[in-house]
């Protein structure tokens, strides 16, 4: 029978710890109550095989943390998809969640999912219990559940998340379908290009010194490239993945992530898709969350961390003082031209005005939705042909500096 290790305040208001038995964590809670003691904290413990002693209960959390932390995504996406149709089918949350990890596929899975049951028996909500795994839960996943939790329709936000999570994982699916073939091209072209420089053009220095020929200046540069690569190419190689490293962790701060935000707003074809796609994502959220009965202020705390760009959750951030304040959403979110058109601000202010205001929202997400998978396609499109043709720049000014110096040996030879 497992052992469970609670603490527990005793009647004087003494905090108590022990050890007890019990079929689950209920039975564990009903020996406690009878006890006379009201519960702070209960772990069931896991037996060593072979013997008595039993494992602490801060082994046992650390072991489901270190197998929780590599839930898939499809694993995250199946979860919300199947509790969100167990709950509306009017499945107790705790009944549905012994459901769900007990028929996960993945070990990882079910140890997520039994933490997040074990803590919502205990007492604490659903979104809580999501907020202390971020590295499973996004923080707009545990917004989200929140406010469906407080407004009664968890079940309705559960399959928005899903429908989310799908749509993502689609887009990301479409970019590196479109991608691989040009990727593979690159490979290839750097391979090239690693046999040019180490031993295709050394044998045409060789020729050059022979003549004693001044060379043109685009292949004093190949050559000179070529020299760093075969003398220093570990140092090179070390360098640069050193450097990545560096850069990679400075992305990842705050300052550095907002910079990045920053440049991908302002870059030419991609800044604008993904302001458009921040924007069609909070038009549903907020409209989703209206629809379901939710006050318009928490709405907007909850679809704004929808966003994503730190920078555009900001200045969204300040719209909602104004409709703290009284003001209309219309008028307030004016100022974040980056992420909302004149012209969808206007059909938002008519439709405040009208009170059909999760309606548009919904109508002006799915018709962003749509506009915004043909421009996808149409950068893809055109990214491949780009791509390929910069690979063949590429080799082809590598090919042509080593040619030149031939059209001018003639001079020497005669």
């Amino acid at each position: 029978m497992p052992v469970f290790h609670y603490k527990a305040l005793q009647a004087d208001g003494a905090v108590a710890e022990g050890r007890l038995e019990a079929a689950g964590r209920q039975e564990a809670f009903s020996q406690m109550a009878g006890l006379g003691l009201r519960p702070v904290s209960l772990s069931e413990q896991a037996a060593l095989a072979g013997s008595n002693s039993i494992l602490p209960a801060s082994l046992t959390s650390l072991s489901f943390r270190r197998k929780s932390e590599k839930v898939s995504a499809r694993e995250l996406e199946n979860f919300t998809r199947l509790l969100s149709s167990l709950l509306a089918a009017g499945v107790p949350l705790s009944r549905a969640l012994v459901i769900l990890y007990r028929e996960a596929s993945a070990p990882a899975a079910s140890a997520k999912w039994k933490e997040i049951h074990d803590l919502v028996i205990d007492g604490m909500s659903l979104a809580d219990a999501m907020a202390k795994s971020p590295e499973t839960f996004p923080r707009v996943y545990v917004a989200m559940v929140q406010a469906g939790e407080t407004g009664g329709f968890l079940d309705l936000v559960l399959a928005q998340i899903a429908d989310f999570q799908s749509r993502e994982k689609e887009l990301r699916s479409k970019v590196m379908t479109a991608m691989l073939y040009p990727t593979i091209l690159l490979v290839l072209a750097l391979g090239v290009l690693v046999f040019l420089l180490t031993f295709f053009i050394p044998r045409f220095q060789l020729v050059f010194s022979g003549f004693g020929a001044a060379l043109p200046l685009p292949t004093q540069i190949v050559i000179g490239t070529s020299h760093i690569v075969r003398s220093y190419g570990l140092f090179v190689i070390m360098g640069l993945a050193i450097s990545a490293f560096l850069v990679r962790n400075w992305f990842a701060s705050e300052q550095g992530r907002r910079t990045w935000e920053g440049l991908i707003l302002r870059a030419p074809i991609v800044g604008p898709l993904v302001a458009e796609f921040a924007m069609a994502r909070f038009c549903r959220m907020l409209g989703t969350l209206l629809g379901a009965g939710v006050p318009l202020v928490q709405g907007l705390s909850v679809a704004r961390k929808s966003i994503g760009n730190q920078i555009l959750v900001d200045a969204v951030a300040r719209s909602i003082e104004r409709v703290q304040e009284g003001g209309q959403l219309g008028a307030s979110l004016a100022d974040c031209k980056g992420l909302f058109p004149s012209s969808v601000l206007e059909m938002i202010s008519v439709a405040e005005e009208s009170g059909k205001l999760d309606h548009e929202l919904i109508r002006i997400a799915n018709v962003t939705e749509g506009d915004l998978d043909r421009q996808l396609k149409t950068a893809v499109a055109f990214a491949e042909p780009l791509m390929l043709f910069l690979i063949a720049g590429f080799i082809g000014t590598i090919f042509i500096s080593m040619v030149l110096p031939i059209f001018t040996l003639q001079d020497y030879i005669k």
